[in-house]
């Protein structure tokens, strides 16, 4: 009997494959770096931050961009509902995961495009930005559905591409970003530590230009991070934890086992290559990430007292791992596998615009 007849596929995997190629992460040519091209007044565009940008002092850290994969992971994949109805209904992951063929191949990359596609939105100029936005918004409108949750079918149903889950797409990539930085980011010869009330403040008025290029709905998006908290508050039902929220609505199947099945049943010895970037970036370090989440945002997880209480004290015991993690080697390793190349020349080009602005401001009048 064939392997296809079986069930199984062939499903050995190179190297070369886990590495893959600016095809992984491209979708319109090249992406322009942020300063990389000039407005119709001829001065640099540089998107949607730019240098100088608390987003960008965040984002650039290479804590975040180590951990910003888990720290997203979280929030998308378990805390907000509506996105969670749409991973279990209409994304990949799962569509392989109910035919029997997803390996752990897929899971990888499919975690690899998460962050290399939106880093042209944050770090290019404002046509990529654009384009690259416009391209998920086409994506998402394929994810849609009547039912969030077969458990409370009082939530009603979702679109990825309508203005509430778009603003919500957002905010739970930017929020857990700075949660990533604050809680693992080794700065100015200090331990991790918060931005200022002002900087994080700011951050969110930066943060709410990520959310209009979505089209979010103005009324909702906030400018401080105490409009942040009562937006968290208006929408808290979408948040709540459910035991339900993986079953699909029309099998009664959950989700998860499915996908844990298929993959072991998939497994080949040659996928430890793909196994040990995803353990490192969405095992390894769950635990740490999860407690530098807002309690809010644990709780919406199912975090219970104790595994709460756990998480927050694993969040300090995993500095020294953490440190190590956010070391050069370290870095180049997963910004190659999970970033891509197309990322990295973003990344590389507003460090440079970065660290300049900052020179220049730290310098005041005198430089000029």
């Amino acid at each position: 009997m064939s392997a296809a007849a079986r069930g199984h596929v062939d499903n050995r995997l190179t190297k070369e494959q886990v590495l893959g190629t600016e095809k992984r992460w491209r979708r319109f040519g090249e992406p322009t770096p942020a300063g990389g091209s000039l407005k119709a007044d001829g001065s640099p565009d540089y998107g949607l931050f730019g240098p100088g940008s608390v987003v960008w002092e965040v984002l650039l850290h290479p804590a975040t961009l180590v951990f910003l994969n888990a720290a997203q992971g979280q929030m998308q994949g378990k805390g907000y509902k509506p996105i969670v109805a749409g991973l279990r209904d209409r994304d990949p992951i799962s569509r392989k995961a109910q035919q029997g063929t997803l390996t752990i191949f897929d899971v990888f990359e499919r975690g690899s495009r998460n962050a290399g596609m939106h880093a042209p939105m944050w770090l290019g100029d404002t046509d990529t930005a654009r384009r690259m936005a416009k391209h998920l918004h086409n994506i998402h409108q394929r994810v849609a559905g009547d039912i969030i949750d077969v458990g409370r079918p009082e939530l009603g149903g979702y679109a990825a591409s309508e203005p509430r889950e778009a603003m919500w797409a957002a905010l739970t990539e930017m929020h857990p970003m700075l949660w990533a930085f604050e809680a693992f980011a080794f700065r100015n010869g200090k331990l991790p530590h918060r931005l200022s009330p002002q900087q994080r403040d700011q951050y969110v008025v930066e943060v709410a230009e990520y959310c209009r290029l979505h089209n979010a709905p103005e009324e909702d998006v906030p400018t401080t991070m105490a409009e942040l908290a009562a937006l968290y508050a208006k929408y808290d039902e979408l948040f709540r934890y459910s035991e339900t929220i993986n079953i699909l609505p029309e099998t009664g199947q959950d989700y998860a086992e499915l996908v844990q099945k298929a993959m072991g049943k998939n497994f080949h010895i040659s996928h430890l290559r793909a196994a040990v970037p995803v353990a490192l970036q969405f095992v390894l370090m769950t635990l740490p990430v999860t407690g530098a989440m807002s309690g809010k945002a644990r709780r919406s997880i199912g975090l219970g007292p104790v595994k709460d209480k756990l998480a927050q004290v694993s969040t300090k015991l995993a500095l020294p791992v953490a440190w190590l993690m956010q070391q050069p080697p370290f870095e180049r390793y997963i910004l190659r596998l999970m970033w891509g190349p197309d990322s990295i020349m973003l990344i590389e080009s507003a460090r440079k615009l970065h660290k300049q602005a900052l020179a220049e401001r730290s310098a005041g009048p005198a430089s000029r």
